[in-house]
């Protein structure tokens, strides 16, 4: 593929333990099927063995990273329209009357073991940041590292081949990519699309006294984190975090939203902060009201609870007031770190869920 190519030799920086690691990896299924060196029941190749974490919970701490960034600001300039200062999911420039440009960047370590699907996850979660603009991508390229001395190509291509897969359901043409050679495997994409400068979805137009409408189900992190320690398949997180984002996202734009953003590793309650700060409103959440995937409950009463999970959840936790009844472990439902979420909406989607509403006053009440 053009672009993908060049390896960068940092043998000097692979794991020194990555060869006995490779021992607990599982190899993917499609991988089996077309490749007869690798059989079917081997115990070799899971790929989230060789990750400290996984999917969006990799994030730095929200916390964290926001002092990185305190003292940068973006560069002035009449035509950006979304920069640095909301934390939005994309930028935003305006290259014409009636036309935004707006660019993104993600990729994270493997979420599944299962190469094929790891692709289609992490195409699907860096598109969500177009939609979540209410644009619609037009291009987009791969971003690789890879332990070409320990896990084998061919896995690599199965990757690419996931990506590919839900960039062409997206419609939008991947062109290219870069890689390096990297002790973790790390796969996303870079994303180019185009809005109406007019339309755009934002984080910092919430208006108070609006429905708060959340579009996917969430509890992905504590399955994802299941899987990672127990290797058992969650059919239907999958087929969530596959799931694009485009159709909400043309809704939302349909019926006049101005308010959305898409619920990935800082969790519901980190992504909702996030916006009611740059908008200066506030949310009452109902729990009851929140979908969750099949399978969340009974992972979070087992204890599959991720540290990018508890992360966001001291990060949000001094502007959050609990209401009667509500339970940490509610709480930290509310934060579980999403890889592929859904969109946060602040207006009434038909279809979807309401999960709450903005208000005037700050911080987010929980019921």
């Amino acid at each position: 593929m053009p672009g993908l190519t060049g390896f960068e030799d940092r043998g000097a920086h692979q794991d020194p333990d990555a060869s006995m690691r490779m021992l607990t990896l599982r190899a993917s299924p499609r991988l089996t099927a077309m490749n007869g060196n690798i059989a079917p029941d081997q115990e070799a190749l899971r790929l989230t063995g060789y990750a400290h974490g996984g999917g969006c919970a990799c994030k730095i701490p929200p916390g964290e990273l926001e002092d990185v960034v305190r003292g940068l600001v973006g560069q002035v300039h009449p035509d950006v329209l979304v920069g640095l200062d909301g934390g939005d999911d994309a930028s935003a420039v305006l290259v014409g009357a009636d036309l935004a440009v707006l660019s993104t960047a993600d990729f994270f370590t493997p979420v599944v073991d299962d190469a094929y699907d790891w692709g289609r996850i992490a195409a699907a979660n860096a598109l969500s940041d177009i939609y979540a603009m209410g644009g619609r991508p037009i291009s987009a390229i791969n971003l690789v590292g890879w332990p070409r001395d320990v896990l084998p190509l061919e896995l690599l291509t199965e990757v690419l081949r996931g990506g590919l897969a839900v960039a062409a359901e997206a419609g939008c043409p991947v062109t290219g990519g870069h890689s390096i050679d990297d002790p973790e495997p790390k796969y996303g994409m870079a994303v180019t699309g185009v809005a109406d400068p007019d339309k755009l979805l934002r984080n910092d137009a919430a208006r108070p006294g609006l429905p708060i409408t959340l579009t996917k189900p969430i509890g992905l992190g504590l399955l994802n984190n299941r899987h990672k320690q127990t290797g058992k398949v969650f059919a239907e997180a999958i087929a969530v975090m596959v799931q694009l984002n485009r159709d909400a996202a043309e809704a939302a734009v349909q019926r006049g939203v101005q308010a959305a953003t898409d619920v990935t590793g800082f969790g519901l309650l980190g992504h909702l902060y996030k916006m009611c700060r740059a908008s200066g409103v506030g949310a009452v959440i109902d729990r009851n009201a929140v979908p969750l995937v099949d399978g969340a409950s009974e992972a979070l009463r087992d204890g599959f609870i991720s540290g990018g999970t508890r992360r966001n959840l001291d990060w949000v936790r001094p502007q959050l007031r609990p209401g009667p009844g509500i339970s940490e472990e509610d709480l930290l439902v509310l934060a579980d770190a999403q890889t592929s979420g859904g969109l946060l909406v602040v207006g009434d989607l038909p279809g979807y869920p309401v999960v709450g509403y903005t208000t005037e006053g700050p911080g987010i009440e929980v019921r």
